[in-house]
């Protein structure tokens, strides 16, 4: 009897510079949700944010604790976008969290696969924001 393979990534760590700022961040201006905020003691905290309704896949805030760490603050994929936030209503998203101040590289655009837009977060982390053509949820 073969068993079948089953993994999924759970989480995906974010070096970022103050776990509270963060929280603040994802929750008002993106409106994540804050599923868990665990003290582990000597400053360190398990913080996981996720979109709402995701699916599983949560962002894992690490606070940098030393210099190479700091380093990665805000460029963890050497400039390119780093994480990709799927959208079921492109037009509803963009709207709300530029009224929400959050910074755009550019204006969105509709490519073949769908409508996209590069933005940034608080440090600095580019994310695309998109809506993919035909996506059925």
């Amino acid at each position: 009897m073969t068993t079948t393979i089953k993994q999924r990534i759970s989480n995906i760590a974010l070096v970022v510079e103050d776990y509270d700022d963060a929280i603040a961040f994802y929750t008002e201006k993106l409106n994540f949700q804050l599923i868990e905020d665990t003290d582990l003691g000597g400053g360190k905290r398990w913080v996981l944010i996720s979109p709402p309704n995701g699916n599983g896949t949560n962002i894992l805030l690490a606070k940098a604790s030393n210099a190479q760490q700091s380093q990665s603050v805000g460029n963890q994929a050497g400039g390119r976008v780093f994480l990709f936030l799927q959208s079921n209503d492109f037009w509803r998203d963009y709207h709300e969290m530029k009224a929400q101040g959050v910074e755009f590289n550019e204006e969105p655009r509709v490519e073949e696969y769908g409508t996209v837009v590069v933005f940034k977060d608080l440090y600095g982390t580019k994310w695309d924001l998109l809506e993919l053509n035909g996506e059925s949820w």
